[in-house]
């Protein structure tokens, strides 16, 4: 019979997560820290806004804390969030209505015309 060791974090009486090991559940537990400071802090502010909606967005800071760290020290997004967002969004180039109303016309007329190749694009590595 193996025996095995688990870590669970406990708030509220309510168990959140259960880790392997002593460190990563103590990682998780000051996140859940940090999330309850920042609920905390929105409720208290000026802002008009519901308990959950605080809950959520103090989560998300306190999940995303190098990323709100590094916006506070320079005022800018971390260039690998803004290099891998758009390429993440879009795998085609984006296609106007203009260019549908264009490609329809084409298709409606007849020409025996052979239709272009797509082009390819170029994918720089991170």
């Amino acid at each position: 019979m193996a025996v095995k060791t688990k870590f669970v974090v406990v708030r509220k009486g309510e168990e959140k997560m259960t880790f392997a090991n002593k460190k990563e559940a103590d990682a998780y537990d000051k996140m859940l820290d940090m999330a309850d400071a920042f609920t905390d802090w929105l409720l208290q502010s000026e802002l008009e806004i519901d308990e959950s909606l605080a809950e959520n967005i103090a989560l998300r800071l306190a999940e995303q804390k190098d990323t709100v760290q590094h916006i506070l020290r320079t005022s800018k997004l971390p260039e690998e969030e803004a290099a891998k967002e758009p390429v993440a969004q879009t795998e085609e180039p984006a296609v106007t209505e203009a260019e549908t109303e264009e490609a329809a016309e084409e298709n409606t007329e007849e020409t025996a015309a052979a239709p272009a190749p797509k082009k390819t694009r170029a994918v720089k590595a991170a």
